[in-house]
C-alpha cells in the first residue's frame, strides 16, 4: 500500500489491532468523511463519552488518528496512512448495511444540524454581516492585500463560494469577463443581489448553492475566492477539494479566512464551527487538492480584540487553456 503505511512490523500489528474491534472500526470508517468531536460520535455511536474517548485514546497511540485542539473542543482525524489503509479496505467490507450505513446516516442528522444552525445565524444577521465583520481586522486592509495578490490580469471566470453580501463580487467582478457568486443563505444574496443591481455589474450573478456542489462546470474557473467562509464549515478541507475540482488547469484559488485563534465565543455566539486555521493547515488542504502554494499574507490587528487574517494563494498545476470561439460556461 506504499510509503504511507511503511512502519515496523511491531508497529503494524499495534496499528492492525487498533483498527480490529467493532467500534474502533466503526469510529475510522466515519472519519474518512472528514473530522469529528467525541460529541459528534456519542451522538452517532450512542455510546457514552467515557467509551469513545478510550476508544479515540487507544486510536491515536497507535497512530490511526490525531487530536486537534480547537479551543475547548478537539477534533480527531486519521493519520494518513490509516486513511490509505481503510480506503484500500473498503472494496471488501460492505458498509450499505447494518452499523456503517446505520452510522453514515446518524452522521448526515449531525452534518445536517450543524449545517442549520450556521444557515440560521446568517439569516439573523445577514442585515448585520457587513458590520460584524469590521469587527476584524479593517476589510481595507485584507482587500488590498487580495488585490496585489490577484495583480493586474483580467480573470476570465471568476467564482466567489460563499460570497454572502458580495463584497468580494463587487471587488473582482469588474475585472473578470463573467463572475458568480454561490451562498447557501437566501437572506445573504438578496443583500448580495441589490449590491450588483446598485454597481451595475450585469455580467456578476449570485446563486444559492452549496460550497461542497459547486454550480458550475469541473476545470471551469481560473479565479476561485473563499472569504471568511471556511471557519463556517464541517468539512473545510472537501470545499477546498471541491473548489479545486472546479479550477481549470493554471486556475488559482484564494483563501481569506482568521488565523488559528481561541476566541469560544466566535463557536458559541456565531456559529463559528473551526477557530481560525494555521498556514499550515491550510497548505495540507491545498496539497491533498493537488494545489500548489504559492504564497501566504498575515494581517495582523492593531487592536487586541482583532483577530490576525491570513491570505493564502494556490494554484492548479497545468497550462491554461485558451478560450475558443463559441465556448460556453456551463452551471449544474
Amino acid at each position: 500500500m506504499g510509503r504511507a503505511l511503511s512502519r515496523s512490523f511491531d508497529d503494524t500489528v499495534e496499528f492492525l489491532k487498533a483498527l480490529a474491534e467493532p467500534t474502533r472500526l466503526r469510529l475510522g470508517l466515519l472519519l474518512l468523511h472528514g473530522d469529528l468531536t467525541v460529541s459528534d460520535f456519542v451522538t452517532i455511536l450512542g455510546q457514552s463519552q467515557p467509551r469513545i474517548s478510550r476508544h479515540l485514546k487507544l486510536m491515536a497511540e497507535a497512530g490511526v488518528v490525531s487530536r486537534v485542539q480547537e479551543g475547548t473542543w478537539a477534533y480527531f482525524r486519521l493519520n494518513a496512512s490509516a486513511s490509505a489503509f481503510l480506503r484500500t479496505l473498503l472494496p471488501m467490507l460492505d458498509v450499505a448495511t447494518g452499523a456503517p450505513r446505520e452510522d453514515l446516516e446518524k452522521l448526515d442528522v449531525v452534518r445536517a444540524g450543524r449545517a442549520e444552525r450556521a444557515a440560521a445565524y446568517f439569516s439573523r444577521n445577514a442585515a448585520r454581516w457587513d458590520e460584524i465583520r469590521s469587527l476584524h481586522v479593517p476589510d481595507a486592509d485584507v482587500e488590498a492585500v487580495l488585490s496585489e495578490i490577484v495583480g493586474e490580469g483580467r480573470p476570465r471566470r471568476f467564482l466567489d463560494v460563499g460570497t454572502g453580501t458580495g463584497r468580494m463580487l463587487e471587488l473582482l467582478g469588474p475585472r473578470a469577463d463573467w463572475a458568480l457568486g454561490v451562498d447557501a443563505s437566501r437572506e445573504m444574496l438578496a443583500i448580495a443581489r441589490a449590491k450588483l443591481d446598485c454597481a451595475e455589474l450585469t455580467h456578476v450573478s449570485v446563486r444559492l448553492g452549496d460550497a461542497y456542489r459547486l454550480p458550475v462546470d469541473r476545470a471551469s474557473c481560473d479565479l476561485i475566492c473563499l472569504h471568511h467562509i471556511l471557519h463556517f464549515l464541517d468539512d473545510p478541507a472537501a470545499a477546498i477539494a471541491e473548489a479545486a475540482a472546479a479550477l481549470a488547469p493554471g486556475g488559482r484559488i484564494i483563501v481569506v479566512d482568521f488565523d488559528a485563534h481561541d476566541r469560544e465565543f466566535l463557536r458559541t455566539d456565531h456559529a463559528h464551527v473551526r477557530l481560525g486555521f494555521s498556514a499550515e493547515s491550510l497548505t495540507r488542504y491545498f496539497t491533498a487538492a493537488g494545489l500548489a502554494f504559492e504564497t501566504v499574507r498575515a494581517l495582523r490587528p492593531a487592536r487586541d480584540d482583532q483577530l490576525t487574517v491570513l491570505v493564502t494563494a494556490a494554484r492548479k498545476p497545468g497550462v491554461p487553456v485558451q478560450d475558443t470561439p463559441g465556448r460556453t460556461v456551463q452551471f449544474a
